[in-house]
């Protein structure tokens, strides 16, 4: 089958599709994309259904050579997108050529890329999913992230005289910035943590850590103090706050192991989770908050905008 040769691999490139659900209980994680909305935008710009196979280009440096025509969007952080060593815009879809040349070079602002193409990458599903984990060794091609020769097979498309690209509003563009406000629900351990000390981190800022990936985002700032040092271990949902014994939060994403023994003190929401993905080391962040109810009432509000979005026509 054709596809796309992987000429250049990047720093850290990645097969995801919407995630691995239903295999916690065997110790494997969700996997899927660190940044849901640009995933999402990606796979609508190719006219997909929203959680077929991609790329996802941590930092940058991919380079991928056509092998049949078909249609192309990257979305996600700003890197510079090169056809043939022409630039192109982002947030919008491209017919590509067979021998056309692929590039996206190194992140500009934000850290992660998602490269789709039209009817999704055909790979063969690891548990349910192609979503790649590499500290489980499932999904992608090999369980690993792509190497130099990969091939990523897809199915041709070509493009009539009829057709016609697509292109994400300018206003509905994610800006990717050096900050984020991480709105979170409480846990039912915050009894764990007196309240000096969850007044203590709510009003804190925090910086995101060298030592962050995709199973976890570590943040250096004000320790928090827990008055008890370890939880029997149980199930850790994606947000999950975790504080270990130096008091430093880790916030738990896609990779994060299914089961852990530090208290937490609550959950980032779904949807800023996106933004922190896209954070650096040495950016800042801090945490804000809010009910149950109300993080259910912006997810779906959230939602609701984005289905009703119409994509240009360009």
């Amino acid at each position: 089958m054709l596809g796309f040769l992987v000429k250049k691999p990047g720093v850290l490139s990645l097969i995801q599709d919407s995630g691995r659900f239903g295999h916690a209980q065997m110790g494997l994680t969700q996997g899927g994309p660190a940044d849901k909305e640009a995933f999402y935008w990606a796979n609508r710009l190719c006219n997909n259904d929203v959680d077929v196979a991609m790329v996802e280009v941590s930092v940058g440096g991919i380079e991928l050579l056509a092998q049949l025509d078909t249609v192309i969007a990257v979305t996600g952080a700003k890197m510079q997108l090169s056809i043939n060593a022409k630039e192109v815009p982002m947030w919008r879809s491209h017919q590509i050529k067979a021998g056309d040349l692929i590039t996206l070079d190194y992140a500009q602002s934000g850290l992660r890329s998602y490269l789709a193409v039209k009817g999704g990458f055909k790979i063969k599903e690891s548990f349910g999913s192609v979503s790649t984990v590499c500290r489980e060794g499932v999904g992608g091609l090999k369980g690993s992230q792509l190497l130099k020769h990969d091939l990523l097979p897809c199915d041709e498309y070509k493009f009539s005289e009829t057709d016609y690209s697509l292109m994400l509003p300018a206003d509905q563009v994610p800006h990717y910035g050096q900050s984020a406000r991480l709105r979170t629900i409480p846990s039912y351990q915050q009894q764990h943590f007196n309240s000096f000390e969850q007044r203590l981190f709510y009003s804190s800022e925090y910086s995101v850590s060298s030592d962050s990936d995709r199973m976890g985002y570590r943040l250096k700032g004000q320790a928090i103090n827990c008055e008890v040092s370890g939880i029997l271990s149980e199930g850790i949902c994606h947000g999950a706050i975790q504080i270990p014994a130096d008091g430093q939060p880790i916030v738990l994403l896609n990779d994060r192991q299914t089961i852990g023994g530090y208290p937490k003190i609550g959950s980032v929401i779904s949807i800023d989770t996106n933004k922190l993905a896209q954070l650096r080391p040495s950016d800042k962040v801090h945490f804000e908050p809010i009910s149950m109810e109300k993080a259910n009432n912006i997810f779906h509000l959230s939602r609701h905008k984005s289905r009703a979005v119409t994509l240009i026509k360009c």
